[in-house]
C-alpha cells in the first residue's frame, strides 16, 4: 500500500535526518561546545546558543514520557484512529513527538509510561522515510 500521510519536504537544515532516515539511521543534532542533543533541528543551540553543530547517529532507543489516545483524526490520518501519540524520551537526551506503535489505543491502561521504544521507519516516498516508534519487549 502506498503512503498516504503528510510528506515533510527535506530543508537544508534538516537534510542530515532525512539523510539518515533513508538509511535506517536516527541522526539527531548535537552542539560540539556545550555537547547536548536537542530536537527538533535548528541553526542555534538552544542551551548555550552555540552555532558550532554536529550530527551524530544516534541508538535508535528511547522510553515513553507521555501518550495521548487520538479518538478523532482528519484528513489521512481519520483511517487509523484511534491511534496512539507519545513523546519518546531519546537515549542521547531530549524528547521527540511520534505516532507509537505496538500499542493497542483501545486499552490505553495497558501503555506503560516508561516504556522501552525502538525507532523503525516507513517509506514514505523515494526521498523520504518516516520515523515512528515501536515499544519493545524488555
Amino acid at each position: 500500500m502506498a503512503y498516504n500521510k503528510p510528506i515533510p519536504s527535506p530543508g537544508t537544515h534538516t537534510r542530515p535526518f532525512w539523510d539518515g532516515a533513508k538509511e535506517g539511521k536516527l541522526m539527531l543534532p548535537r552542539c560540539k561546545d556545550c555537547m547536548k542533543v536537542h530536537w527538533y533541528p535548528r541553526f542555534i543551540c538552544p542551551f548555550c546558543e552555540s552555532m558550532n553543530l554536529e550530527w551524530i547517529e544516534a541508538s535508535g532507543e528511547g522510553t515513553v514520557h507521555t501518550y495521548a489516545v487520538q479518538h478523532l483524526a482528519y484528513g489521512p490520518w481519520a483511517e487509523e484512529a484511534p491511534y496512539v501519540t507519545a513523546y519518546i524520551d531519546l537515549a542521547e537526551g531530549d524528547r521527540m513527538l511520534t505516532v507509537l506503535r505496538g500499542v493497542d489505543a483501545s486499552k490505553p491502561e495497558e501503555i506503560q509510561i516508561g516504556a522501552k521504544v525502538k525507532v523503525e521507519f516507513d517509506e514514505a516516498s523515494d526521498d523520504v522515510n518516516i520515523p515512528f516508534w515501536r515499544v519493545v519487549e524488555e
